[in-house]
C-alpha cells in the first residue's frame, strides 16, 4: 500500500484519489480553499442557487465509469441526470432561430433544412460525418491513454478528412475551424454554430485547427446533459465517493514544495511548516502554481509538451428573476454575436479586449431546486473574456459593464428579462483564479492534435519520478469529461506503472 498526496481538490484530483484509494492506496488530499470541486461551484442567495463553472455535461459516460470502478452504486444512484432536449436553441445575428434535437443526426438536418432553408442540414449532417472520422482517430491517443512519448505525431498530422477546395487556380483542404466553416459550410449561419463550439473554449476558431471538429460531433454522438441541483452535485457525488473509499482531506491546507528525495517525489510541505510523507505525489493544480513548488528540477521533460497556458476565461452573470421559467423554454439558447469577426478581434487581437454584443450562452434550467419556489426563474449567462493578471479596479469596472452588454443580448432569447430581473450577481475571471490558482483566471481547453502540438497538454508523468499531474492543466485537457479521464490515467500509471496504455 503505497502513501500517496493529492495537492488540490479539484475534479480531475479526486477522480484520481477515489480510483486510487479502491487500489489499495492510502490517499490524502490537500486543498487550498475551504472546498472541493475546483472550478465547479456554486453560488446562493435569497433561495436562488447557480453553477459558476460548467453549467452542463457532455459524455457522462466518464463518470459512470468512475462510480463503476469505484464502489457498488451506480453515478445515477448519486445524482440525477437529465439528457437536456433540444441539446441548444440557437438565435443568430440576422434573427434566425433554430432548435437543435439532442443526439439526433437525422433530427437536426431537418432542424436546420426548415429553419435556415434547404441544403443547410444535408451540409452540416455531411460535417458531422467527417468530424466522426475525425474523433475516431483522435479518440485513444487525445482521451483514452497516456500521451504517446512521439506526441509529435500528433502536433504534425491534421486527423479531420476536410473536402477539397479550388481556390486560386489552386486545391486545398481545409486547415483551420473557420476555413472548415467557409469553405464546406459555407451558410454564415452554419458558420457561426460550428465556431460557437471553439469560441465557448476560448479558442479563436481562425487559428483552432479543423480536428477541433470533435468539438460538436462529442455534444452530437453522446448528447448533452444536466445534473439535476446543478453540475455542483456531480463534483458532491464524487468527493462523497472519495470519502466512502476513506480518501482523507484537508482543506485550508496550502501547499508550499514539493519534497524530493533521490530526484524522485517523497512528500509535501505545507504553509503552516508541518511536513508530509508520500511514496507518490499528484498534482491537480495549474502550471503556474505547481512550477514553484518542485525545487531544483523543471517539473517537465525537455522534450515534452509545454503546459499550455491558455489565453482565455469566462464571465458568468446569475440572474435571479420573478415569474415562473415559461413551460418549453430551451434549457440552453447561444444568441450568436452581431459582428462574429470585430468579436474574434476583440478577444483575440493584442489589445485582447471585451467586444460588445459578444456571443451569449443563456442557461435556464428546468429545476425547482435552484429557485425559491415556483414563481421564480434562476438563469446563467456565459461569455468568453481575455483572462487578465491584472485585477485592479479598472479591470472590475470592466466586467461590471460587460455584464450589463451580456444582460442586453440576452434580451434576444429572453424578450421581459429586464421586467422581470430582481437582482444579477457577477462572477469575474478573478473569482476563477481564486477558485483554481489559474494565472488569470485562465480556463483550460481540451487536447486537439494538429496546429503543431499548440493544442496539446503536457502529460501526466513528469520529470520528477513519482510526481503526476492531473485536472484540465495536462493531458488530456480541459472540460469535465477530459479532466475526469485525466484521474483515470493518472490511476493507472500509478497503480500499473510506465507501461500502462489506457482501457481497453
Amino acid at each position: 500500500m503505497a502513501r500517496i498526496a493529492v495537492i488540490g481538490a479539484g475534479m480531475g484530483a479526486m477522480a484520481a484519489a477515489a480510483r486510487l484509494a479502491v487500489a489499495g492506496h492510502r490517499v490524502a488530499v490537500y486543498e487550498r480553499t475551504e472546498t472541493y470541486g475546483g472550478a465547479v461551484r456554486r453560488f446562493e442567495r435569497d433561495g436562488f442557487g447557480f453553477d459558476t463553472g460548467p453549467g452542463l455535461l457532455p459524455l457522462p459516460a466518464v463518470y459512470r465509469d468512475l462510480f463503476v470502478k469505484t464502489g457498488k452504486e451506480p453515478l445515477e444512484a448519486c445524482v440525477e441526470l437529465v439528457q437536456v432536449d433540444p441539446s441548444a436553441r440557437h438565435v443568430f445575428a440576422d434573427g434566425t432561430e433554430v432548435s437543435l434535437p439532442n443526439a439526433s443526426r437525422a433530427g437536426i438536418v431537418t432542424a436546420l433544412d426548415e429553419a435556415l432553408g434547404a441544403g443547410t442540414g444535408g451540409r452540416w449532417g455531411d460535417f458531422l460525418v467527417r468530424a466522426r472520422e475525425a474523433w475516431d482517430r483522435t479518440r485513444r491517443p487525445l482521451l483514452e491513454e497516456p500521451l504517446w512519448p512521439n506526441w509529435q505525431v500528433l502536433a504534425e498530422r491534421e486527423p479531420y478528412p476536410a473536402v477539397p477546395h479550388k481556390r486560386f487556380l489552386r486545391t486545398r483542404r481545409a486547415g483551420t475551424l473557420a476555413e472548415v466553416g467557409a469553405w464546406e459550410l459555407r451558410d454564415p449561419r452554419l458558420v457561426a454554430l460550428l465556431e460557437s463550439h471553439a469560441l465557448a473554449y476560448g479558442l479563436d476558431p481562425r487559428e483552432t485547427p479543423a480536428s477541433a471538429a470533435v468539438l460538436p460531433y462529442l455534444e452530437h454522438a453522446f448528447g448533452i446533459w444536466y445534473v439535476r441541483g446543478g453540475i455542483r452535485e456531480l463534483a458532491r457525488a464524487v468527493y462523497e465517493r472519495c470519502v466512502a473509499r476513506k480518501v482523507e482531506f484537508s482543506f485550508g491546507a496550502e501547499v508550499s514544495g514539493v519534497l524530493e528525495k533521490d530526484s524522485r517525489a517523497a512528500g509535501l510541505e505545507l504553509a503552516d511548516g508541518s511536513v508530509v510523507e508520500a511514496d507518490f505525489v499528484v498534482s491537480g493544480v495549474a502550471p503556474g502554481v505547481l512550477d514553484p513548488l518542485v525545487r531544483g528540477t523543471a517539473p517537465r521533460g525537455e522534450d515534452e509538451v509545454a503546459p499550455q497556458r491558455g489565453a482565455a476565461s469566462r464571465l458568468t452573470v446569475l440572474l435571479a428573476l420573478r415569474g415562473a421559467r415559461p413551460e418549453g423554454a430551451a434549457h440552453r439558447t447561444v444568441v450568436h454575436a452581431e459582428d462574429r469577426e470585430a468579436e474574434l478581434d476583440a478577444l483575440f487581437g493584442t489589445a485582447g479586449g471585451m467586444a460588445a454584443r459578444a456571443t451569449v450562452t443563456v442557461l435556464r434550467p428546468d429545476d425547482p431546486g435552484l429557485v425559491p419556489d415556483p414563481g421564480h426563474e434562476a438563469i446563467t449567462l456565459t461569455s468568453t473574456v481575455p483572462a487578465q493578471p491584472d485585477w485592479s479596479g479598472a479591470e472590475s469596472e470592466a466586467f461590471a459593464r460587460h455584464a450589463e452588454d451580456l444582460i442586453t443580448v440576452a434580451e434576444r432569447a429572453v424578450p421581459d428579462l429586464r421586467d422581470r430581473l430582481l437582482w444579477h450577481e457577477v462572477h469575474t475571471p478573478a473569482a476563477i483564479a481564486a477558485e483554481t490558482g489559474a494565472e488569470g483566471g485562465a480556463v483550460p481547453a481540451p487536447a486537439l492534435a494538429a496546429a503543431e502540438g499548440r493544442l496539446l497538454h503536457a502529460s501526466n508523468s513528469t520529470a520528477v519520478s513519482g510526481l503526476f499531474t492531473v485536472g484540465g492543466w495536462s493531458h488530456p485537457g480541459g472540460g469535465l469529461p477530459h479532466a475526469g479521464m485525466s484521474g483515470a490515467l493518472v490511476a493507472g500509471l500509478i497503480v500499473e506503472g510506465p507501461e500502462f496504455r489506457g482501457s481497453q
